[in-house]
C-alpha cells in the first residue's frame, strides 16, 4: 500500500498533493505499458528509457492543463519517478535496461518483515540449527579450481574434482561447490577466480549482463521535522525534466539523484531516522566522500527542500557503499540493453556443460542474477539457492 507521504521540491515548499498524483499515475500506467513488449522480437526501442521518454515527451502538451508552470512541474515528478525506478532495477539509468524483458520483473506481494534482532538476528537464527563449524566466516576465496584431481593429504583412495583456495592459504576439496557470488564480483574476476576459466558463453553472459548501484543514506535526527503520519519524504528538483540530458557534474550534483527518505518504523525502536535512497553514478561518488561531506550535503539539501535555513542537522549518518565493497561491487543485476533473460539461464547453468560428464556439477551457480523471474533481489537469491540444492538432491 502507498505510503503516506510529503513531495518536497527545490524551492523549498511542499508541492501539490494532486500535481504530484497525476504525474505518479501517469508514470505507473507508462510503466505498466511496459509489459507488452514482453516477447517482442522487435520492440519499438531497445531501452525502457528511451520508451518511457518518448511517451512522455507525447503527453507533454497535456501535462498540466496545458499551462507552463503546472507542465514543467509534473515533468519535474515524473524526473523523480525515473530516479526512483532507478533505484528499484539497480541502474545508473533507465536507458542501460532492456525493454524487452522488463515485463519479467513482478513484485513480490505483501509487506516488509523485520527479524528480531535486527539484520544480523536472522543469520544469528539459521546458524544455531546447525552443528558447530559448519559455517566459516572470514574465509575468502582466491580461486575455484575445477575439472582436477585433487586429494587430500596422505589420502590416495579418493580424489576430488574441484578444490577451493583461500587467500589466507587454507584450501578445501569438494566434489560441488555451489557458487553464490554477486555478479559485479564476477564482472570484475571470473577470469582469475575459476581456473580453468569459465567456458565463452557464461563469460559472455556475465559481460551482458547489468549490474548497478543502489545505496541508503541513513540520516538520524534529535528530533523529527516531519509529521508524525509521513512516512515518505519524496524530493522533486523542479528545474528537472525527464526530456533534458542530466548533469555529469557529480561533484555539483551528485546529491539531486536522490529520490527522498523513508522514515524508520516504529521511532520508539530506531529513534528518528531517515532512509535516503540514491542509484547510479551519483551513488558510487557518494562512497567516495567522507561521513563529514555527506553530512553536510544532506543537511544543506533538506534545508533547501524544507525552506527553513534553520532546520537541525542529523546528529550522525551512516550509509551503505556496495560499490567500494570488493566482493559485492555493486548492489544486484538487471537485464541490460544487448542481454536477455537468456543470459540469465546461462549463467544459472551448472558446469561441466556436458551432462554426461562422469564428474557432473562440480560448479553450481546461485545469487539474485541466476533467477530469470525478478521478484526482488532477496526473493530470487532464496529461489535460486533452493534451486541449486534440489540439482544435487536430484544427482
Amino acid at each position: 500500500p502507498p505510503m503516506p507521504s510529503v513531495t518536497y521540491g527545490s524551492s523549498g515548499r511542499a508541492l501539490s498533493p494532486q500535481a504530484v498524483s497525476e504525474a505518479h499515475d501517469l508514470f505507473d500506467t507508462l510503466l505498466t505499458s511496459t509489459r507488452a513488449f514482453r516477447g517482442a522480437k522487435e520492440p519499438p526501442v531497445p531501452s525502457v528509457g528511451l520508451y518511457l521518454r518518448a511517451e512522455i515527451a507525447r503527453r507533454v502538451p497535456t501535462l498540466g492543463g496545458g499551462e507552463e508552470d503546472a507542465r514543467r512541474l509534473r515533468l519535474a515528478i515524473l524526473a523523480t519517478c525515473l530516479k526512483l525506478e532507478c533505484c528499484i532495477s539497480g541502474t545508473h539509468s533507465m536507458d542501460l535496461v532492456a525493454l524487452e524483458p522488463f515485463g519479467e520483473y513482478v513484485s513480490l506481494p505483501g509487506l516488509d518483515c523485520t527479524f528480531p534482532g535486527g539484520y544480523s538476528g536472522l543469520p544469528d537464527r539459521m546458524l544455531s540449527a546447525l552443528p558447530e563449524g559448519t559455517v566459516l566466516l572470514n574465509k575468502a576465496v582466491r580461486t575455484i579450481w575445477w575439472r582436477g584431481s585433487f586429494r587430500e593429504e596422505g589420502d590416495k583412495a579418493r580424489d576430488f574434482p574441484v578444490q577451493v583456495e583461500c587467500e589466507d592459504g587454507d584450501a578445501f576439496l569438494a566434489d560441488h561447490v555451489i557458487v553464490t557470488v554477486p555478479l559485479g564480483f564476477l564482472k570484475e574476476r571470473h577470469q582469475d577466480f575459476f581456473q580453468p576459466p569459465l567456458p565463452e558463453r557464461k563469460a559472455e553472459a556475465i559481460r551482458r549482463l547489468g549490474f548497478g548501484t543502489n545505496n541508503k543514506i541513513f540520516l538520524e535526527f534529535e528530533q523529527p521535522f516531519w509529521e508524525p503520519q509521513q512516512q515518505l519524504l519524496e524530493v522533486v528538483w523542479e528545474d528537472e525534466s525527464p526530456l533534458e540530458e542530466p548533469s555529469t557534474d557529480l561533484e555539483a550534483n551528485w546529491f539531486k539523484k536522490l529520490i527522498g527518505f523513508v522514515v524508520l518504523q516504529p521511532p520508539e525502536q530506531h529513534g528518528h531516522v531517515l532512509c535516503g535512497f540514491i542509484a547510479g553514478k551519483e551513488s558510487e561518488y557518494m562512497e567516495t566522500l567522507s561521513d563529514a561531506e555527506v553530512l553536510g550535503t544532506m543537511t544543506r539539501v533538506l534545508r533547501t527542500l524544507t525552506g527553513n535555513p534553520r532546520l537541525p542537522a542529523p546528529r550522525s549518518v551512516l550509509r551503505s557503499r556496495w560499490h567500494s565493497a570488493p566482493y559485492t561491487r555493486g548492489s544486484y543485476s538487471y537485464v541490460a540493453v544487448g542481454s536477455s533473460g537468456d543470459d540469465i539461464d546461462v549463467l544459472a547453468q551448472p558446469l561441466p556443460e556436458d551432462p554426461r560428464d562422469p564428474r557432473p556439477l562440480q560448479l553450481l551457480f546461485a545469487g539474485e542474477a541466476t533467477h530469470r523471474t525478478f521478484y526482488s533481489t532477496t526473493h530470487g537469491a532464496l529461489l535460486s539457492g533452493w534451486r541449486e540444492a534440489e540439482r544435487l538432491n536430484q544427482l
